[in-house]
């Protein structure tokens, strides 16, 4: 009897423990020590005008609380879901979210929680769903302790910055369908083979981390898999063979951006719910897999930058495929483009670039209706542009051996699929056929093409005028390249409504005649190449009025007379005026309000506000276009293939300018290149042009300066190529590294300099009177300025920019005339 007594006792005892624990009171109270584990700070620049959880008080029920659900019948929290919810600050280790025993949700999405996810989340046992993701603060491993959540469906941890290794111990997870550690990027080493384990799961993203090692064969158990995403890390095989014959349920996979040195399996027709096939990015080998395209589900295969090669066959496929991306580019693929690519009707985008095929487009394609994105640029094809082709929107054919445009046929040119005006092809439009071989005229067509937004015919043989009827498409052209071609006639009469024009480049041709006097309606203009052409006109000073011009090439044509400017080019770069006939002097003030030349502008500080570097940011590179130029540096012709928005010059050589070189240019403090050489300048070398400290090149020869070369040059702790040669030099040539490693040609034609000795060699130099040591050096120029302290040289500033031309060109191929070329500045050096 007494045992009976205190078994009741007991048992009555747990039951009041139960019903407080589980009291509306309590689970009341539990959140709102929760609430309080987060002290809303209101000075915080990040924190919202309104405190968070300011629902959460007494004077309401808790189950109507922002983000709280609570069990109908008892009370009982049994969801916490708070998103953009600005808590900033750590989930303590012994939160109170411990006390919600009956909790089966818990999304902290995007909170702004810092530090460490604690180990004690794992003995909130009734939990099925957790979602801690999207705080880029959160940081440590992910606790082992979270494998003894039995009852978890859902685990999210993406988009944090955890580390570490993926816990053996969420292997125990056997209710788990969606595992989703994406985007962490400090999650280390291999793939525990238990995750195999887990044969509920539909969903695995791994994606954007440092994984390594092979796929576990283990994964060939997730009969049950829909989605596999993995790209982003550092993958480099496993046996796909296996794994993928198994996963029959798989409508995704992502196994782009890895280390992959494999073949692709030779039969992936047994993925019958697959709609997207990505690997891009990875080094595999072999052959086109010709199965995978068996697949009736089939929407997009990406296969880009791999080293499959040989032919294309796709074999007998599905009259019913889905197929509309089609992804080969940067591989070994050659041959013909197979004409059974029409079959898939529905396609919408094709990349086949960046390989060798070779022979011409099939005709075939004319069926692929629906096709909008095509690109088969860096090829060997050839023949004629057909003309069905003017219907994509994106048609990109360079760098390959076309020799003619198809004309719209005249029959036909009124009809849907021809009609580039209708209402069935609105959108932005973008043709890039450089490079090629193309002969005859600009194609009329052109003209009517609706919302033609870039343009780019450069380095063909087209000859002819351009067409006034351009003007139709100029109201929403951003781009337009027709360099390096035999165009003659008058640049005509057509920007008055090209306000959207960012780059115009109509460069080496044969234009003669003057500028267009709508081009200052070009507000958004930031790139103009009319170089090497038969201009024949007075400065445009009007281009001042641009205020977006970043790059101006005048050289190399017939433009004469003075240049003054009243305005300044307050935006300007790069100005090359060479080989014309300028004339007059250049007024001492003349650089004045050049003000993107003296300071350093937000595009090419070091960090950007977002954190990331744009040391080596360039022209174009958020856009469709990368600019590009060629011009004198350091003596020899340079070709840049991007324009470093760092690289700043002025080329003023070949001209007739006289009087004195102005002394404001050592305003410009943010110059690389000055090139004053071959004109008539007179006076001594400006003092000031110490100032410009990140000076590299400094060409002053062939003109008729006197006195002494400025002692202070010798502080240019960048310069690495000075020419002072053909003047009326005198006096001691400064004693400095960077002068010490000119060649003696540098200073040839200056009789009166001495002090070469260590540049020359042992030669007859005149002997200095006692005025020469003690003459003046311009002091009346003299600019205030202090030396840059630098110690280290030229050479780091040229390896930086070697590297990231190394690192970052993609889809590049640049034409070499000689022998010698050299990396350099974004620029490919080349001795003609």
């Amino acid at each position: 009897m007494m045992i009976r007594s205190q078994s009741f006792f007991f048992i009555f005892f747990l039951s009041v423990i139960f019903n407080t624990l589980a009291s509306p009171t309590h689970q009341r109270d539990a959140l709102l020590e929760f609430k309080n584990e987060f002290p809303f700070n209101a000075s915080d620049p990040r924190a919202p005008s309104e405190a968070p959880l300011s629902s959460w008080n007494t004077s309401s029920d808790h189950c109507s609380w922002k983000g709280v659900t609570c069990n109908a019948h008892s009370s009982e929290v049994i969801s916490l879901v708070l998103e953009y919810t600005y808590l900033n600050g750590s989930l303590k280790a012994n939160t109170s979210l411990l006390k919600l025993h009956h909790l089966h949700h818990l999304t902290l999405y995007s909170c702004d929680l810092i530090g460490e996810i604690p180990s004690s989340l794992g003995n909130l046992s009734q939990l099925r769903h957790l979602n801690i993701s999207d705080n880029n603060f959160l940081t440590g491993e992910i606790p082992s302790s979270i494998g003894n959540l039995s009852y978890l469906s859902l685990l999210d941890l993406s988009h944090n910055d955890l580390g570490g290794k993926i816990p053996s111990s969420l292997g125990n997870l056997s209710r788990l369908t969606v595992l989703d550690l994406s985007d962490n990027n400090g999650l280390i080493g291999e793939v525990p083979p238990s995750i195999g384990n887990l044969n509920q799961l539909k969903i695995i993203s791994f994606y954007s981390n440092k994984l390594n090692g092979t796929i576990p064969s283990s994964f060939a158990n997730l009969n049950k898999l829909s989605y596999l995403l993995l790209t982003g890390n550092q993958f480099s095989g496993g046996d796909l063979p296996l794994i993928l014959s198994n996963l029959t349920s798989l409508s995704y996979l992502d196994l782009s951006d890895n280390h992959f040195k494999s073949k692709l399996p030779s039969n992936m027709s047994g993925l019958h719910n697959l709609e997207v096939f990505r690997v891009s990015s990875n080094s595999f080998v072999g052959t086109f897999p010709t199965s995978l395209f068996r697949i009736p589900s089939l929407r997009e295969v990406y296969l880009s930058e791999n080293q499959l090669e040989g032919p294309l066959e796709f074999g007998n496929t599905s009259s019913s495929s889905e197929l509309g991306t089609l992804d080969l580019a940067s591989n070994n693929f050659d041959g013909p483009i197979p004409e059974d690519i029409s079959q898939f009707l529905k396609l919408k985008f094709i990349d086949l670039s960046n390989n060798s095929f070779t022979g011409p487009i099939p005709g075939s394609m004319y069926k692929l209706a629906f096709l909008r994105h095509l690109d088969l640029s860096y090829n060997k094809l050839e023949g004629q542009v057909p003309s069905f082709l003017w219907r994509v929107y994106t048609l990109r054919l360079s760098h390959n051996s076309f020799s003619s445009l198809e004309e719209l046929p005249q029959a036909v040119v009124s009809e849907s699929d021809y009609d580039l005006t209708s209402n069935s092809f609105q959108g932005p439009v973008q043709f890039d056929l450089g490079s090629n071989s193309l002969h005859g005229s600009l194609p009329r067509w052109i003209c009517k093409r609706a919302s033609l937004i870039f343009l780019d015919l450069s380095n063909n043989h087209l000859s002819g005028s351009i067409p006034s009827c351009l003007m139709n498409c100029t109201a929403s052209l951003g781009v337009i390249i027709l360099r390096n071609n035999n165009l003659s006639g008058f640049l005509p009469d057509i920007f008055t409504n090209a306000t959207k024009l960012r780059s115009l480049d109509v460069s080496r041709n044969q234009l003669p005649g003057k500028l267009p006097k709508s081009l200052i309606h070009c507000t958004s203009m930031e790139y103009l190449n009319l170089k090497g052409n038969k201009f024949k006109d007075t400065f445009p000073s009007w281009f001042g009025s641009l205020v977006s011009l970043s790059v101006l090439f005048l050289g190399s044509n017939a433009f004469y007379g003075p240049v003054s400017s009243h305005l300044g080019f307050p935006s300007l770069r790069v100005i090359d005026l060479s080989n014309n006939s300028f004339s007059g002097t250049l007024p001492q003030d003349y650089f004045v309000n050049w003000r993107e030349m003296a300071s350093v502008g937000e595009k090419e500080s070091v960090m950007s506000s977002d954190g990331i570097d744009t040391f080596m940011s360039h022209m174009g590179e958020l856009s469709m276009y990368e600019d590009s130029m060629d011009m004198m540096y350091k003596g020899v012709d340079t070709e840049f293939p991007k324009i470093l928005y760092m690289f700043k010059a002025i080329d003023f050589s070949g001209n007739k300018f006289t009087g004195r070189i102005p002394k404001s240019i050592g305003m410009l403090k943010e110059l690389r290149h000055v090139n004053f050489s071959r004109n008539a300048f007179t006076g001594s070398i400006p003092s000031s042009l110490a100032n410009i400290t990140n000076l590299e090149a400094l060409d002053l020869s062939h003109n008729k300066l006197s006195g002494n070369i400025p002692r202070d040059l010798a502080n240019l702790s960048f310069v690495s190529y000075l020419d002072f040669s053909h003047n009326l030099l005198q006096g001691p040539v400064p004693r400095s590294t960077q002068f010490q490693r000119q060649h003696c040609s540098s200073f040839e034609d200056n009789l009166e300099l001495y002090g070469l000795e260590e540049i020359c060699g042992p030669i007859h130099v005149p002997h200095p009177t006692s005025g020469d040591s003690h003459q003046s050096e311009e002091s009346e120029e003299a600019l205030s300025w202090k030396a840059a302290a630098i110690a280290f040289g030229p050479g780091v500033f040229c390896g930086l920019v070697i590297g990231y031309i190394f690192f970052t060109s993609h889809k590049q191929t640049h034409m070499v005339h000689g022998k010698d070329r050299l990396n350099h500045l974004g620029g490919i050096i080349t001795v003609r």
